[in-house]
């Protein structure tokens, strides 16, 4: 999955795109190997102020529209916790909704199970604003795979396809980088079930600062493309990055170590 920032305040400025460049970029993570394209108008980084919803709606739907247009096949992912963002999105054409805030706004549980249309499920606790302050767990796995659960058991109950359910721990978001490295090493062994798809966001993330002493994100993708080499191991199911050429190169390589010829690369 591909990251299409368009915003000017992300944390890492390489990802930053203007509307009028992003469908050009879009189109070569396609080009290059991405099976999603994941577009996000409102920064939610660590520390990051909201945006309002026209703010939002008008950076992310005429990408949405233009890529649609320009790749009928492509298949697009609008990265919103915002339910009427969301709504336009879809209409858009996006075909799925990534939503850090796990779908706490019962208005957006409601339009996921109305539109019948892919989710990517992330716990985070808190919000953008205040999550790092001060994150505490008594059991950070089993609290994260708990929430991560209930709301996909919620969503089946109401009729919505388990298929169409992405569950991601949220590194980075209301957790020490203690916590990031126990979600990690827990893998597809987080969710009680490998049939559920799980999401991995770690691209040029403070974990992989903290895990290589790279404190600027630009020097990051090494770091970086360590963990998906984990993660591919692992058999985590989607990973959200921004540097796709670079994993699939990646992922190519590791092609002839793999018993697996029905793993999902990227």
């Amino acid at each position: 999955m591909g990251i299409i920032n368009v915003t000017d305040d992300s944390f890492f400025g390489g990802s930053r795109t203007s509307s009028e460049d992003a469908v050009g970029r879009a189109c070569a993570m396609w080009d290059a190997g991405a099976t999603w394209v994941d577009v996000g108008g409102e920064s939610t980084r660590p520390g990051a102020a909201p945006i309002g919803t026209e703010e939002e709606c008008h950076r992310v739907v005429p990408v949405i529209t233009a890529l649609r247009a320009a790749r009928p096949e492509g298949l697009i992912s609008i990265d919103t916790r915002h339910p009427e963002v969301a709504r336009r999105a879809l209409e858009a054409g996006a075909d799925m909704v990534n939503d850090v805030s796990g779908l706490r706004n019962p208005v957006m549980r409601q339009l996921i199970v109305d539109a019948g249309c892919a989710v990517c499920v992330m716990h985070m606790q808190g919000e953008p604003g205040t999550m790092q302050e001060n994150p505490t767990y008594d059991n950070c796995a089993e609290e994260v795979r708990v929430m991560l659960e209930r709301v996909q058991q919620d969503l089946v109950a109401q009729g919505h396809p388990k298929e169409l359910i992405v569950l991601d721990p949220g590194i980075g978001f209301g957790k020490t980088q203690e916590h990031n490295v126990t979600l990690l090493q827990e893998g597809k062994d987080l969710l009680s079930t490998t049939s559920t798809s799980l999401l991995w966001g770690v691209s040029r993330k403070s974990i992989v600062g903290h895990l290589t002493g790279q404190q600027r994100p630009e020097d990051r993708l090494p770091g970086t493309l360590a963990l998906a080499a984990v993660a591919h191991r692992m058999g985590v199911d989607i990973l959200r990055v921004h540097d796709v050429k670079e994993h699939m190169d990646l992922f190519n390589a590791l092609k002839p170590f793999t018993t697996d010829s029905n793993h999902r690369e990227g």
